[in-house]
């Protein structure tokens, strides 16, 4: 159990560290998932910011905002159940909450009416991704192989990263 907690925490420092190294030079490094679109963020201190506005209706703005916030958590309520070796927890926490199983407590047929096709895109790899995700963290309780479940797991954080270095809501 300390092995698999201590796995999960060296994932997570290590996967910060090229993000950081990335917005401390003034970008990201280039990622598989982001939109032919995407640019990086302004640089510490600079006030330009090339990313795309998305205009969306005001309580469709803020339904979606509270979407990505519960993402966010829903993210960190998975990393926190494998860290407890509760790998049905996190497959469940990622398919109800992100994954393709989602889709209507989001509302994203009503959202994707706003998107450009790249943000469109990003999401659904989003999506695509908890659900593989879900499936491997389900193996890791057969397997005891955490390694294809954190793999998958970087894969929805890589679409969410893709989506906000290139797009944000006006």
């Amino acid at each position: 159990m300390k092995r698999i907690g201590a796995l999960v925490l060296s994932a997570g420092i290590l996967a910060g560290v090229p993000l950081a190294w990335g917005q401390h030079s003034g970008h990201i490094q280039h990622m598989e998932h982001m939109p032919p679109t995407a640019s990086a963020p302004a640089a510490a201190g600079s006030s330009a910011d090339a990313r795309e506005f998305v205009r969306f209706p005001d309580a469709l703005r803020e339904h979606t905002l509270a979407n990505m916030r519960d993402h966010l958590l829903a993210l960190q309520q998975i990393q926190e159940a494998l860290s407890r070796g509760q790998e049905d927890a996190a497959a469940r926490i990622a398919e109800q909450r992100l994954g393709m199983s989602s889709l209507g407590l989001h509302e994203a047929h009503e959202v994707a009416k706003f998107m450009p096709e790249g943000m469109q895109a990003a999401g659904t790899e989003m999506h695509r991704s908890a659900s593989r995700f879900a499936i491997e963290a389900q193996n890791t309780g057969v397997t005891s192989d955490l390694k294809p479940a954190l793999d998958a797991l970087s894969k929805v954080t890589a679409a969410c990263v893709s989506c906000h270095a290139a797009y944000r809501l006006q």
